[in-house]
């Protein structure tokens, strides 16, 4: 039975003065040492030894006055010796120890003064043994109290991870697979986080397998399968005659031990790696963090990325923070010195309901029902801030981990989840024990949290939990985007979706929003948050979902805009992110999470508005549009060959072409696309659509590459593909202008602040990875280069990957262009003139060189400045220089311009298709 803090101190301060008055002739080591451990209840000699043999560094052996394996070694010196020759010669046994038993601690002692070492943390503490008493919490670990700081991006998570990993590889060698072994390492999993968070005694699991199996793993399957049988079973329906050992385990109850499992089977190497687990400090790892790393170890392919696949604490906090935590940490700090209101928010605490229908292993769920058991040891502290001593506490620790609730398609993480929050519980009742001094757990289990195993896009979500009881829905749906989805998917958001319109360009993540809207409208106080890729705020996919969305009367409450969701493993992945808290109700302060740097740290803003682009602006929603809002030039794409590459040639491919081919000379031109615009490299074409029949059958190396890309474009699935195999030499997009056009890239880098644009000539043939402007003058290249339009472009337009992917229907046709005056269009054109200029004053370098932010010349910065400032003098601009603030004037800007179109033009125009 664990003693309070109380009955621990009042030991420690007898054994003090009983210590303090013994003569130096009475000061041995074991007497002193037995009274040491007795102070906090241990007694059993099974915890630890004394006089322990152990061969010492350099072959000889050695005797330890005190060794726990894996947690405390002491080493006991005469009054007045060296106590630090005595941590030198405690440090000297560890070479003759295995390494799964090596101490955390290492005390050293002169029967005057304590020194504790902590080896994890690096730490060293020493006082005098009067004042044993007055650091007696600092051997929390030995009386069963010891809370850790749990660090996320631990690397003993990752290497718990790829530990548990080889065992899954040995059962999984000897043909024990699927389910039963899924189960069987999360009872392994429960077993090994029992013993180091006080469910168990310390090191009870470890002893049992070290002392009651045999060496070679032959008995070790029947012995865990009994434990298994007793952990399921009351004390009282135990059997009578139950070995002392087994008998000492607690019921767990919970129906994690229930299920009969195929017998398994050990061998040496087996049952070393699982002890090898119990030399783990399980204290230390973070069941949100690690369920998912557990979690990769079962599929080969992810486990060489281990550590890519789970969710930093710190992306967690992002969402939870603003959707509920702050809040209800403002609200605490209000009521905290009235008992009263403290009485009343712990039932509101005990009362809120959480739900993640995309739960994975459950890192939201345990992360947010760690906090919220924090918050309630703050409500407990403030209550009992006159220290009287809580009497139940029991009675008074409310919240628990049923008040959590998931959906998860896999079974086995749904499985993880669950014990996920159960471990999470543990972890916090110990922090409530060292707190109130009373030991507390909750064992056997009583209450679990309600995760499903299912699809969170077919089942209701009511029937997992009403709407009616749910205060917020949380998660980090699948990321899937429209093109990769698999059958499945598209089949499970088909009926998400129906009755949304353009729904096939959404991605999988688009349909928990629907989903959540259409479950919030039965209880429209409840809030949701989840993370998601950028996409479903850029480009098209904003008119589809987000159209549909606020038709729902949902309102936008909180928003981290893109951000490098990551983490600290190696081999991490990262994605480009955002969070959009939302509800069907509003709320009078909104706020905006902005990142000057997408892996840095965010700075909030706060908005009246949060739009579905996440700028503070009114909600507006961009169409597809055909032809632009304004009158200028239409743009189009460029040259699209769909030739298999047959008729793209770099210089020295050209060459030798020619020279098998010379009449073919003739025939090529320039060819260039995003990359060679940029990048300033040549590529060539061989263009054959204009070659008269009876030159091209002259040209047998020319005739070769044509067959070729008839057979190709025959071979296609797409009937429009076939159709274009009748005429070979032709394109299936052609735009070649006559004279000098604009260019814009398709794809450009993010670090830009400016996409570089500019100018080509006939008879060069531009890609479909450029978008063309042949009619553009001076005035439309310095307004499409400007920080106006840039800021446009990033918020609107959508993403391949991070790089901007720029968009005719969305960006280029909905911008609202200025209306300058003559002398205002003339200073445009001539800044415009100062860029081309700049340029020009670079004959050497690329626009990748000239538009590198750490490479970008001073005159070409300049400028760009002036042709900036320009523009907003003809825009009318006078707000702020930043992004955010330059989109809520466009926003309004569109609004104006958008209000003026004909409803008949406008409708029609929704109708047609463009890029």
């Amino acid at each position: 039975m664990t003693l309070s803090w109380n009955e621990i101190k009042s030991r420690a301060l007898a054994f003090a003065r009983h210590w303090a008055d013994a003569g130096s002739e009475d000061a041995q080591a074991k007497p002193f040492l037995i009274a040491f451990f007795e102070v906090f209840g241990i007694t059993d000699k099974r915890f630890a030894s004394f006089e322990h043999a152990v061969k010492k560094h350099g072959g000889g052996q050695g005797f330890v006055d005190a060794f726990w394996p894996g947690i405390l070694l002491i080493e006991m010196k005469s009054r007045g010796k060296n106590l630090d020759r005595a941590y030198t010669q405690a440090i000297d046994y560890f070479p003759g120890i295995k390494e799964r038993d090596l101490p955390r601690y290492v005390l050293v002692c002169d029967f005057a003064r304590f020194r504790l070492h902590d080896l994890s943390e690096g730490t060293t503490i020493e006082f005098a043994l009067a004042d044993f008493h007055k650091n007696v919490r600092l051997f929390g670990f030995i009386a069963g109290y010891q809370t850790q700081v749990i660090k996320p991006q631990d690397p003993i998570n990752i290497h718990a991870a790829e530990r548990m990993g080889r065992l899954h590889d040995q059962m999984k060698a000897v043909g024990y697979v699927g389910r039963p072994l899924e189960i069987y390492l999360v009872r392994l999993l429960f077993c090994l986080f029992a013993e180091d968070t006080g469910i168990c005694e310390k090191r009870q699991f470890q002893d049992y397998l070290e002392q009651r199996t045999f060496d070679d793993g032959s008995d070790l399957a029947d012995r865990l399968a009994t434990l298994f049988h007793v952990l399921n079973t009351p004390a009282d329906k135990r059997l009578s005659n139950l070995d002392e050992q087994l008998a000492a385990f607690p019921y767990i109850n919970g129906s994690l031990f229930a299920e009969s499992l195929p017998p398994a089977g050990f061998d040496s190497a087996m049952r070393e790696s699982l002890l090898d687990l119990c030399g783990l400090d399980w204290s230390l790892i973070s069941p949100a963090i690690f369920g998912s790393l557990f979690q990769s170890i079962m599929d080969d392919k992810a486990r060489r990325n281990l550590g890519a696949h789970y969710t930093s604490e710190e992306n967690i906090q992002k969402l939870i923070k603003p959707l509920f935590l702050d809040a209800l940490r403002a609200e605490f700090e209000k009521i905290r010195k009235n008992r009263n209101k403290l009485f009343e928010f712990h039932k509101k605490l005990r009362g809120l309901t959480f739900f993640d229908p995309a739960c994975g292993c459950g890192n939201f769920l345990a992360i947010t029902y760690r906090e919220l058991r924090l918050l309630e040891l703050d409500v407990l502290r403030a209550a009992n801030v006159d220290g009287q001593q809580m009497l139940d506490i029991h009675q008074l620790v409310a919240v628990d981990v049923d008040q959590f609730y998931g959906i998860e398609i896999e079974e086995f993480p749904a499985q993880i989840a669950q014990v996920a929050l159960w471990l999470v519980d543990h972890q916090m009742n110990l922090k409530v024990s060292e707190e109130f001094g009373a030991y507390f757990v909750r064992i056997p289990l009583k209450h679990a949290a309600s995760i499903v195993h299912g699809n969170a896009l077919r089942i209701d979500w009511n029937d997992v939990l009403p709407a009616e009881r749910c205060a917020y829905v949380l998660g980090n749906p699948p990321f899937v985007g429209a093109k990769f989805m698999n059958d499945a998917q598209r089949e499970d958001t088909r009926a998400v979706f129906s009755g949304i319109d353009n729904a096939g360009l959404l991605d999988l993540v688009a349909a928990w929003y629907v989903k959540a809207a259409r479950y919030m409208a039965a209880h429209p106080a409840i809030r949701t948050a989840f993370v998601s890729t950028n996409s479903i705020t850029q480009g098209e996919q904003v008119g589809a979902l987000w159209g549909w969305l606020l038709a729902q009367g949902v309102k936008i409450h909180f928003a981290h805009r893109t951000f490098s969701w990551s983490n600290e493993a190696r081999g991490k992945a990262a994605v480009h992110c955002v969070i959009v808290g939302f509800g069907l109700d509003d709320v009078a302060e909104k706020t905006i999470f902005e990142y000057e740097d997408i892996r840095g740290e965010a700075h909030a803003v706060k908005a009246a508005n949060i739009n579905p682009y996440l700028v503070n602006a009114p909600d507006v929603v961009l169409l597809r549009r055909s032809q632009p809002i304004c009158e200028v030039p239409e743009i189009g794409i460029g040259n699209k060959p769909i030739d298999g590459g047959n008729y793209l040639f770099t210089p020295d491919e050209k060459d030798a072409f020619i020279a098998l081919e010379p009449a073919a000379a003739a025939f090529f031109r320039r060819w260039i696309g995003a990359d060679e615009f940029i990048n300033a490299y040549e590529r060539w074409c061989l263009w054959l659509g204009d070659c008269p029949p009876e030159k091209l059958r002259a040209m047998p190396e020319a005739m070769k590459r044509v067959q070729a890309v008839k057979a190709l474009r025959m071979a296609s699935k797409s009937p429009p593909t076939q159709k274009l195999a009748e005429t070979p030499t032709r394109f299936h997009v052609e735009f070649m202008p006559d004279a000098p056009f604009m260019v814009i890239p398709e794809v450009s880098s993010e670090r830009r602040a400016y996409i570089p644009m500019g100018y080509v000539a006939p008879p060069t043939l531009a890609s479909n990875k450029l978008r063309l402007l042949p009619n553009a003058t001076l005035f439309h290249f310095g307004v499409l280069m400007s920080v106006m339009h840039m800021a446009w472009t990033r918020y609107t337009t959508g993403r391949l990957k991070s790089d901007f992917q720029y968009s005719i229907s969305i960006v280029y046709n909905n911008f609202p262009w200025p209306e300058p005056t003559e002398k205002q269009r003339a200073a445009i054109e001539a800044a415009a003139q100062g860029v081309l200029d700049a340029r020009t004053a670079h004959p050497g370098a690329s626009l990748a060189d000239l538009y590198d932010p750490l490479t970008m010349p001073p005159d070409l910065v300049k400028a760009h400045h002036a042709l900036d400032k320009a523009v907003d003098a003809a825009s009318g601009y006078k707000g702020a220089a930043t992004d955010a603030a330059r989109m809520a004037f466009l926003f309004g800007r569109y609004q104006q311009l958008t209000s003026l179109l004909p409803v008949t033009a406008e409708k029609a125009r929704r109708g047609r298709k463009t890029q």
